[in-house]
């Protein structure tokens, strides 16, 4: 096999870290993961409602969150997702019946091009809207690349994963750029239709989208551990996937030790932890950050109340 054609094979594998899938031209052996874990989720005992699709495992309404003054976040109107590139027919079937106006992605141009263009029902094109992972998609499909479990360990091991992780958080509140592109988020959320729903997802539905739910909920009044655990959720809806991605990685002959990807699959409090203190030390409170840093307005925030909550 050419360099150029091991490079791309790897870059795909890469990509698919986050989706939980492997595509079959890099690792055919390794099946797609199942959906049925998501019904899982959505007891009703937890407002937590995934989305089943054959082609992406971190898709979710916002809504059923309950605020501390007593409303619930409406459903329908908002959605979090992982990467949209491999969606089947029958999922974008279930996407156009979400009645969606606008799709936002985050993602940088390398995931693009190795994880693909998103895949959408007719009428509907995704906005680019790229936030900064600070470099951490490059460094994982460098580490990757190499097959050297030494090199691999000198990475990844011990804590530099996490590490790695943290950085991404904290430059998601320190890149100007980055504020940018969630401010403009929360402002079509403020400004959308009641009739059509807005999505933004990442690759993998868990940092970057998973930033901008935790904020959203906090914005709208529903108590922090209920927006932490929505935010950790993450961990279990893609747990058997991304277990299967690190198994397919080991069988392809690509890595040793896979569990050193696992702090870079996860979402974790200290994560979360890392960017609330960045918010903390540049804005002083989180509300502080939704009107100096992402330039929210009373209005706005009272628009996104009329919106989503009732």
């Amino acid at each position: 096999m050419s360099r150029n054609r091991v490079r791309l094979a790897t870059g795909a594998v890469v990509s698919a870290l986050a989706l939980g899938t492997l595509p079959a031209t890099a690792l055919a052996q390794t099946p797609a993961p199942s959906t049925s874990h998501s019904h899982h989720h959505r007891s009703s005992t937890s407002p937590l409602r995934q989305i089943p699709l054959q082609g992406a495992v971190n898709v979710r309404d916002v809504g059923g969150y309950r605020t501390y003054g007593g409303d619930t976040v409406r459903h329908g109107l908002v959605y979090r997702a992982d990467a949209l590139g491999r969606l089947t027919d029958p999922d974008l079937l279930t996407l156009a019946g979400l009645r969606l106006g606008k799709v936002i992605d985050y993602r940088v141009p390398i995931e693009i091009q190795y994880d693909g263009q998103d895949r959408l029902p007719p009428g509907l094109t995704a906005t680019a809207r790229p936030v900064n992972d600070s470099g951490l998609y490059g460094q994982m499909m460098a580490a990757i690349a190499t097959r050297d479990p030494v090199k691999q360990e000198e990475a990844l091991g011990g804590s530099k994963g996490s590490d790695l992780m943290k950085r991404v958080y904290r430059t998601l509140i320190s890149d100007p750029a980055n504020t940018a592109q969630f401010a403009a988020t929360f402002r079509d959320i403020a400004n959308s239709s009641s009739r059509s729903a807005v999505l933004f997802h990442c690759t993998s539905g868990k940092d970057r989208a998973g930033w901008t739910t935790y904020v959203l909920l906090r914005a709208l009044g529903v108590p922090e551990a209920t927006a932490r655990r929505d935010y950790l959720a993450s961990n279990a809806i893609r747990a058997a996937a991304d277990q299967k991605v690190r198994d397919g990685l080991k069988q392809a002959g690509l890595m040793q030790n896979p569990d050193l990807l696992i702090p870079l699959q996860e979402v974790r409090d200290a994560y979360l932890d890392t960017a609330l203190a960045e918010v903390e030390a540049r804005y002083g409170s989180l509300y502080g950050y939704l009107q100096k840093g992402l330039g929210l307005d009373l209005r706005t925030l009272a628009k996104l109340q009329t919106q989503l909550v009732g």
